[in-house]
């Protein structure tokens, strides 16, 4: 017996509710970031790219100001969100919750271009650096702070000696530089590449547990 029914309508962008279409017009200015830059991106642009009229984009938010404002905010909320889920998840251990936080920085959702490459925009271009120490300062110095104590437990477990300060930096600064040179053109690389750079950090600061293929034995 053939099935008549029909399949669910295709929701349109004017049809979704309030929560998704902002949504939807974060994910379109992460985009035209992205391609155009800061300077250049505009709300034109964004309602293009959202399928949504100029006029529903200013209804939302206003301004270009505003939009970046809140866009920012999703972006590093989001961050936020994904790496303590993973810490969260992962085992009790040191070499565990460093683990989790690393490949957290490598998951598919938050290291796709439009975010790096949106990323790079916000960090890079002097008129989003106040928006950016504005609205990522507090998470940043949360993802620090967790870095720093997973490093002090590599010491206080395992008997490491290096100051935890300077290993949470060199693991940070190692994730952002891969991110940076993933996105370059003179010297492109994939994301396995990038990630087992930043395992081979890791070995050099805690040999006895991390490989340049990433965890000896958890």
């Amino acid at each position: 017996m053939t099935n008549t029914a029909s399949a669910p309508p295709t929701r349109t962008p004017r049809t979704l509710s309030r929560e998704e279409r902002r949504m939807q017009l974060f994910e379109a200015t992460l985009a035209t970031i992205a391609e155009c830059g800061f300077s250049r991106t505009t709300l034109t642009e964004v309602a293009r790219r959202a399928g949504l009229s100029h006029g529903l984009v200013l209804f939302h938010f206003e301004t270009k100001e505003k939009l970046l404002v809140e866009t920012l905010d999703y972006l590093s909320d989001e961050y936020r969100r994904n790496w303590q889920a993973a810490v969260d998840g992962s085992g009790p251990a040191p070499e565990q919750k460093l683990a989790a936080l690393i490949d957290a920085d490598f998951n598919p959702q938050v290291c796709q271009p439009s975010r790096v490459n949106a990323w790079s925009a916000f960090w890079g271009e002097s008129q989003s650096r106040p928006l950016y120490l504005s609205k990522c300062g507090e998470n940043d110095a949360l993802y620090i702070r967790t870095l720093e104590s997973v490093c002090a437990g590599m010491n206080a477990v395992h008997g490491y000696t290096i100051d935890p300060a300077r290993a949470a930096r060199l693991i940070r600064i190692t994730i952002e530089g891969t991110w940076l040179e993933m996105m370059t053109l003179l010297n492109p690389y994939d994301e396995g590449e990038a990630k087992a750079t930043v395992w081979t950090c890791t070995q050099l600061l805690y040999p006895r547990h991390f490989g340049p293929e990433g965890p000896l034995s958890l």
